[in-house]
């Protein structure tokens, strides 16, 4: 996400360093690429007008004007007034209130809204150990329903069974009522989606909502629309109270033109992201690390809350015990790392969260794809427990049975092996202590550009 703002944001901030003071001019200049590359974002044009204005008002400022580092104070400046733009800080779901506390959630059909609500139930099981049932007043269409049942089974929450063609506000006062029996702390309402805003679904939307009185009215919606989505979303906030908005596919949005939009039209808060097709996928809004990410400055907050969440300390523990033994690094351990990274998300989510990542080659995401992943692990698990353990006996014709087994080619399975032959150099100089060796033979496992 912002893959291109930031690249181009980046190259306007970076001119600047080299400049000794600023004047009108140069700020000028400045204000009109980070203009065009907003614009270029699809970021709506008022949101752009009152950003720009803001930037300028502060930047023509003595703040710039005798700083000796024009270049770092600019970047505070539009950091500071991008964090703004999003609404300054992340606001949490409310559950405040006596159980069961009600979440409707509203979208268009096709953002992904049964999908968040899986998501969301189980961030409310998991981080804050609530119970949770889902039910569906989408009634027209009954494989919506099934879908909510093979999600809810999935994440642990209970599932309220609803009748096709029954009536929304009836199933959905029966599922509260059972919410309430059942002794639920959070009762999610998937409402039925549309291809597009009409009169017969805000009117359904406003009859459920009067029903069960949410604590929370979410709207779902996909973030590759860019500002029409704040545009959307602004429409269902005329016609509801809506206390937040969620943004979906923020995976496959390079250009975060939503994000940037959304507070600024509606008034409302983005509170979280949709960021992969995992029910783990779904990551708390904080416009100050969004702001770090779109200037190259990464979200290293995140990235550390991200690996004490899915980093198995036992399994590290283990391997850094056997390492001091001397009993070397093998292709069980290698198998390992590619879990951990998985877990976390993906090398392209880490990545994407450290600082000065968007000016990495263009191609990189296609060299970190989660299938090449999958098909390295694939070849781990054709080899037998011996050849993992000992991998330099894996020659000509077990490479071809292990490109069998995992529907490789052998080519495949030899830019593994060296792939982990050069991974255990870099194992064997940590585990003499020598981490500068390390970083330099690192420096030669980088993808083509990052060297």
């Amino acid at each position: 996400m912002f893959d291109g703002l930031s690249e181009r944001l980046g190259k306007t901030i970076r001119n600047l360093r080299g400049v000794g003071r600023l004047s009108e001019d140069n700020i000028k200049d400045t204000l009109r690429e980070v203009r065009m590359a907003l614009l270029e974002a699809d970021v709506a044009l008022p949101v752009v007008k009152a950003l720009i204005e803001q930037v300028k008002q502060r930047a023509i400022g003595t703040e710039v004007m005798k700083s000796l580092t024009p270049g770092q104070v600019m970047i505070k400046i539009v950091n500071d007034e991008l964090t703004l733009l999003m609404g300054s800080a992340n606001e949490e779901i409310n559950l405040n209130i006596t159980p069961p506390a009600v979440i409707l959630m509203a979208g268009l059909q096709g953002a992904g809204k049964t999908t968040t609500v899986g998501k969301l139930a189980r961030r409310l099981r998991e981080k804050q150990k609530k119970s949770v049932m889902v039910v569906s007043a989408d009634v027209y269409r009954p494989a919506a329903i099934d879908q909510l049942k093979t999600v809810a089974a999935d994440v642990g929450a209970e599932f309220y069974p609803t009748e096709a063609n029954a009536d929304p506000v009836k199933v959905v006062q029966q599922a509260l009522k059972q919410a309430k029996i059942s002794n639920m702390d959070v009762l999610i309402v998937d409402t039925a989606g549309r291809l597009h805003i009409d009169a017969e679904m805000m009117d359904e939307i406003k009859r459920l909502h009067q029903t069960v009185d949410p604590v929370e009215t979410l709207f779902v919606v996909d973030s590759m629309t860019g500002q029409d989505a704040a545009n959307t979303a602004k429409a269902f906030n005329d016609a509801l109270p809506l206390t937040g908005v969620i943004l979906t596919k923020t995976d496959g949005d390079a250009r975060g033109g939503a994000a940037l939009s959304i507070r600024q039209i509606t008034g409302k808060p983005i509170k979280f992201l949709g960021v992969g097709e995992k029910s783990t996928a779904l990551e708390p809004f904080h416009p100050d690390r969004v702001a770090s990410r779109i200037l190259g400055m990464g979200d290293v907050v995140s990235l550390v809350e991200q690996a004490q969440e899915n980093f198995d300390v036992e399994k590290a523990e283990k391997l850094a015990k056997k390492m001091k033994k001397g009993q070397g690094f093998d292709l069980e351990d290698f198998l390992d790392q590619f879990q951990q990274v998985k877990k976390m998300g993906g090398l392209g989510s880490l990545l994407d969260k450290l600082p000065g990542m968007p000016g990495l080659p263009q191609n990189l995401p296609g060299q970190l794809d989660e299938k090449q992943i999958s098909r390295m692990e694939a070849i781990i698990y054709s080899m037998t427990p011996k050849e993992r353990s000992r991998p330099e006996i894996i020659k000509g014709s077990r490479k071809r049975r292990i490109a069998t087994g995992s529907g490789t080619q052998v080519q495949d399975v030899n830019r593994l092996l060296k792939q982990f032959t050069q991974m255990q150099k870099m194992m064997k100089k940590v585990s003499k202590g020598g981490m500068g060796k390390m970083l330099r033979g690192l420096k030669g496992q980088l993808p083509p550009g990052m060297r």
